[in-house]
């Protein structure tokens, strides 16, 4: 009754009163900022993933609760940071739709789906779309990559905008995982697969206005870094993971690939510039502005990870602005954005040789003095798993016949364990930085395998695939020649067939024995080829090895392959090293020391067996928040979280449909904070689907006087 004799604002006002008593400081009401948008993949062209809301805090993230959940209807690796844009949400879904929600509920409005267009049906991984407007606000456009193709879309309906490009697309001519960024009426482009460049459209007409060659043309900077014909025929250094804009200056920013084949340079001899670079260009005109390579001519797949991120930094008293690049290999590399000059020294220093024929690896490789690596440098014995004594005695076995020689390991044919592992540390979800100049980032500290295989012999005869993957899945203990490895316990087998039946061979490659894992993986053609191999055609093979011709006249150069990506797990299927296996790590770029660590994910069956968390394999990045947050899901155990900016304390944590392989967004719509993550799961073995999950603070409309929340 009082009620309905109040002026209604004055109710309003009374409401807002009552909420923010209830929940202590949760930001301001004023009527500019209701609605804040996160228009812009990452949240800003700077890619810093910061936020200026607060309304969520340290105080009240305890009562976070989901507001909606969407489902795609898709299964997959659903990798979108998703934009809000004047309270419509608009996410790309796992096949590549651009679906349009209402931000505030999650009401579908309009589903594009790119089955009938000329590109066909979309797959694989999209992390995010492009929106552009004019000045006056009188254009407006969103833009998707799909198949190889780029398409405009109309914000409002979901329409193909016909008058852009061809019938509303253009023919990139390479795939598009991540977003560019828009630059006045450009849009830049990197993309994944073809050969390296880095592109600038009229986001008008699709018409290309600039281009910079990654892989330099003859009279271009760093063509004699280059065979003279490779601009002709190597492929790879896209800049996939995405770009960064200094808008003011009118410089963006390019971290690049490497150049393929990834592990064998026999033919792309030298420093190869621009692989593994950042780069810095006129936004205008593409012309080359300074550059630095974090790798010299890659033999190990480091790409750079994630896009480089815009902060600023007090640094010897001295206010600069600065670009903070990521690596594979968990170390930071901090640069004045301006002029290209390290924040602290850089030293070069010498890395393994290769001894495959042809192979040229470069002598020396770039180590920042300042941060330290955020991860593990080299695998040793006291590395070797302690989950459980048969993890420890499988570690420290398989270590000692395929040793870690740190970061920049010389690929051969000899196996040896890849730490820091080929995903990372640092990934594609990228860092985080707040306006204080620290740095947030999460990092993996997974195993892998490393081995080269011959594919041709210098006689040239090509090896058969039995013996290829003899040489993968077995060569590392019994020997690439079968002779077995007795220091390490490994038994010879160009004999085994007389003291083993091949019924007890393939029990024993299916469940192990002694000291050696199953390998219930292998697919049962694999298992037979490699026991054809190890039983009949490796006899036969030594025959030829030992009578064969090859004298120099019938001499031909041996060509390599890449024998595969193999995660190093252990028989219980999880890394096969000491935790901890994935963190959250605080950098305080001002000094370059590192604040915090954290283990980033959790187990919880090792938890019950007494394992203090260990960590888990983590995709995906985290936003800090003037609330003093970090969100972050990534983990491998399906779990949302939000961290202590200062001290990387857990403050809150939810389970989410599938794991939240994604870097989450944050808005405010009507005076209501939101932070929602794409759920789609999919990477570390584990389910997946395709949900959208939005989280905020109890409606304040839904409270009593008596700050008791009363459910709808």
């Amino acid at each position: 009754m009082f009620v309905g004799m109040v002026h209604m604002p004055l109710v309003m006002n009374l409401r807002k009163s009552v909420f923010a008593l209830c929940l202590g400081s949760i930001g301001a009401f004023a009527a500019d900022s209701e609605n804040v948008d996160w228009p812009i993949y990452l949240g800003g062209k700077e890619r810093s993933l910061y936020s200026s809301l607060d309304q969520i805090n340290r105080e009240n993230v305890t009562q976070l609760e989901v507001a909606w959940i969407y489902e795609t209807g898709d299964r997959g690796e659903y990798q979108a940071n998703n934009l809000i844009i004047d309270g419509v949400l608009y996410t790309p879904s796992p096949t590549r739709k651009v679906i349009a929600l209402d931000a505030a509920t999650g009401k579908e409005l309009w589903v594009w789906d790119p089955v009938n267009e000329r590109s066909g049906k979309g797959r694989g991984r999209q992390r995010g779309i492009v929106y552009w407007e004019n000045e006056s606000g009188g254009e407006k456009r969103l833009f998707t990559g799909v198949g190889g193709f780029l398409f405009a879309l109309a914000p409002k309906t979901g329409q193909v905008i016909w008058e852009f490009g061809e019938n509303g697309s253009i023919k990139l001519g390479s795939g598009l995982n991540t977003p560019g960024v828009i630059y006045q009426d450009l849009l830049i482009l990197g993309g994944v697969g073809g050969q390296g460049a880095v592109r600038a459209l009229d986001v008008r007409t699709g018409e290309w206005r600039w281009i910079f060659h990654l892989i330099p043309r003859p009279g271009e900077f760093g063509y004699d870094t280059w065979p003279k014909e490779a601009y002709k025929t190597v492929t790879g250094v896209m800049p996939w993971c995405g770009q960064s804009l200094d808008e003011k200056r009118g410089i963006v920013y390019v971290a690049t690939k490497t150049a393929e084949p990834d592990f064998y340079g026999g033919k792309r001899h030298g420093k190869n510039l621009f692989a593994n670079s950042l780069v810095a260009l006129k936004a205008a005109t593409g012309e080359r502005l300074w550059h630095y390579q974090i790798v010299h001519h890659d033999l190990l797949d480091k790409d750079l990870p994630c896009p480089p991120v815009l902060l600023t930094v007090n640094h010897d008293g001295e206010e600069i602005d600065a670009v903070a690049q990521g690596t594979k290999h968990g170390w930071l590399f901090v640069f004045n954005r301006v002029t290209g000059e390290p924040l602290w020294p850089i030293d070069e220093k010498p890395v393994p040789q290769s001894d495959l024929w042809g192979e040229e690896a470069w002598p020396t490789q770039p180590f920042p003095t300042k941060p330290a690596p955020l991860m593990r440098q080299r695998y040793t014995e006291a590395d070797a798993s302690n989950i459980s004594p048969e993890a420890y005695q499988l570690t420290l076995d398989r270590i000692k016949v395929s040793p870690n020689f740190g970061p920049f390991p010389a690929p051969s044919l000899n196996e040896t364990v890849m730490f820091p592992g080929f995903d990372g540390g640092m990934e594609w979800g990228g860092g985080a930085a707040d306006p204080a100049g620290v740095y947030y980032v999460n990092v993996n500290e997974m195993p892998w395998l490393l081995q080269m295989v011959e594919t041709r012999r210098a006689d040239g005869s090509k090896l058969a695939r039995g013996e290829r993957d003899y040489m993968i899945y077995c060569g590392a203990c019994h020997g690439l020649d079968r002779k077995g490895n007795t220091d390490g316990g490994f038994p010879a087998l160009i004999d085994v067939s007389q003291r083993k039946s091949r019924a007890e061979m393939e029990q024993i490659t299916r469940q192990g024995g002694g000291r050696m894992p199953g390998f219930p993986q292998l697919s049962e053609e694999r298992r037979k080829t490699i026991l054809d191999y190890v039983i009949t055609e490796g006899a036969e093979a030594d025959s030829r090895n030992n009578n064969g011709d090859s004298g120099a006249a019938n001499y031909k150069p041996p060509t390599y392959a890449f024998g595969g990506f193999r995660r190093w797990l252990d028989a219980e299927s999880y890394p096969a090293i000491k935790p901890p296996w994935g963190t959250l790590n605080a950098v305080d770029l001002n000094t370059g020391e590192i604040k915090w660590r954290v283990v980033l994910g959790e187990y919880p069956e090792l938890t019950a067996r007494g394992i203090p968390p260990t960590g888990t394999e983590n995709y995906g990045g985290p936003v800090v928040t003037a609330g003093g947050l970090i969100f972050i899901g990534a983990s491998a155990d399906e779990t949302f979280r939000a961290f202590d900016k200062d001290t990387g304390e857990i403050l809150w944590q939810t389970k989410l449909p599938f794991s939240g392989n994604a870097t989450p967004s944050t808005y405010m719509l009507k005076g209501r904070q939101y932070v929602v993550i794409s759920a789609g799961g999919g990477k570390s073995g584990r389910s997946h689907g395709g949900s959208l999950v939005a989280f905020a603070l109890p409606d304040w409309s839904k409270i009593d006087p008596h700050c008791h929340w009363v459910k709808p």
